[in-house]
């Protein structure tokens, strides 16, 4: 199998009569990507792993469904996203048992941990109440590392176009977790 085959002509050219080899390749060029936002999303390595392996399932299970709207990653990426923020939500209304005394967990904490999670939260927070879109952004600019260009492409913007929407996200972010922080 050729590897410099696009993500696009090789599920054009190996899906339908290699489907493992096709599964194989899309699966070893993406896979670090997407466990790294899934580990983003859930702070949770085991998770994250767990994650990982059920959206390349349920990828693969779907990929003769894949029209090409969008480039293949970007479908994947939005698989991956939905699964973990499907996930997250479903355990936030599932009942856990915790452990006896557990709510002092944070108590022994160092002080400078406990202000790094907290930083967090409010920072969580405030990426929340960005649009999908906004956030989209920002996870591809800051956590997959993609350039503007790439963006751009993927998107079919101008450079302008993307800077000026991560600029305002970015301006956005931070002005939410300054009212956070001064009231």
């Amino acid at each position: 199998m050729q590897v410099s085959l696009t993500d696009e002509e090789m599920i054009r050219q190996y899906l339908p009569t290699q489907p493992d080899h096709c599964f194989e390749a899309l699966y070893n060029r993406y896979v670090k990507k997407v466990y790294r936002r899934c580990l983003s999303m859930t702070n949770d390595s085991v998770q994250a792993e767990d994650f990982t392996h059920d959206i390349f399932l349920k990828v693969f299970n779907k990929l003769d469904a894949f029209q090409q709207r969008s480039s293949f990653s970007t479908w994947l990426y939005s698989i991956a996203y939905n699964y973990c923020a499907d996930q997250i939500k479903l355990a936030k209304r599932l009942p856990t048992t915790t452990l006896e005394g557990s709510q002092d967990w944070y108590k022994t904490e160092p002080l400078e941990a406990q202000l790094h999670e907290e930083t967090l939260q409010v920072v969580r927070q405030a990426m929340d109440t960005l649009s999908v879109e906004e956030r989209k952004l920002l996870r591809l600019k800051y956590e997959d590392n993609m350039s503007i260009e790439e963006i751009a492409q993927l998107y079919g913007l101008k450079l302008s176009a993307v800077k000026m929407r991560l600029k305002r996200s970015r301006e956005k972010v931070h002005r939410l977790c300054a009212r956070q922080y001064h009231g």
